[in-house]
């Protein structure tokens, strides 16, 4: 059974190496995994792709030796812990407000006695019922991880009791939705007053926090911050990237 890079860090005070990936390219994984990431945060959220091709991204990320936190199109118990069967190093689940949702998620995702999730101990997480019950479940409840997403100003107010759930592993802001109902609601709260309120709560319950980051820059601030979970790099900016330069470099070529 693998253990997780991104555990280890965290373990360790140390920053999580992290990009994205939204599209189903699993070259992209070994590649990754090649440069020194140890993590890839998966969106399956706002992408579309198939159980069985999230299944076999999930197999390239175990023969990479890469943990992926996956972002799953939903938060029904049983769909949630196949994720993790299926091979999900760790979970990050969008739009997480209160302490109460916080906690039903623990309980889909943690074995006991954190959670209430169920055990089938057939699949990659256990190496196909290699392992006996016991040692299969200890080993999943400290191998794997569990992320929420503090989108909202409530989610931010919050903050503090859903940082003390016993069994969240991290929390990650989400700075588009969190600054698009900052901007459309009626409140003093800022962007920047929100991340920090997180950062301070995730200090105080030693617990990792982080968020995207737009450029080297916006990674240093966070890290200062005390940011571990910062996603910085992905395929769909690669592409765009790439087909930029190549294009402006065809058109030096061509002489337009």
């Amino acid at each position: 059974m693998r253990t997780s890079k991104t555990l280890a860090k965290i373990r360790a005070g140390k920053p999580v190496k992290m990009c994205c990936l939204g599209h189903f390219v699993p070259a992209y994984i070994h590649h990754a995994s090649h440069f020194g990431y140890d993590c890839i945060w998966t969106d399956n959220e706002h992408r579309t792709m198939s159980e069985r091709e999230v299944q076999s991204l999930l197999t390239n990320f175990h023969l990479a030796d890469i943990d992926c936190m996956l972002r799953p199109k939903t938060t029904e118990k049983t769909e949630l812990y196949r994720y993790l069967e299926d091979g999900a190093t760790g979970l990050m689940i969008p739009h997480v407000s209160t302490p109460e949702a916080a906690y039903d998620l623990v309980q889909s995702t943690k074995f006991p006695p954190i959670g209430n999730r169920g055990i089938d101990n057939a699949g990659i997480d256990s190496d196909f019922h290699l392992h006996d019950a016991d040692t299969y479940v200890d080993h999943i409840n400290s191998e794997t991880f569990l992320v929420i997403q503090i989108e909202t100003p409530e989610g931010v107010a919050n903050a503090e009791e859903i940082a003390s759930i016993e069994g969240l592993d991290g929390i990650f802001v989400g700075p588009g939705d969190l600054g698009l109902r900052i901007r459309r609601t009626d409140t003093d709260l800022t962007l920047e007053e929100g991340i920090a309120t997180v950062a301070s709560a995730c200090a105080k319950h030693n617990i990792a926090w982080g968020m995207p980051a737009p450029d080297a820059d916006a990674v240093v601030r966070l890290r200062d911050q005390g940011a571990q979970l910062i996603a910085y790099g992905g395929d769909f900016g690669f592409m765009m990237q790439g087909l930029s330069r190549c294009g402006d470099e065809l058109a030096a070529a061509f002489g337009e």
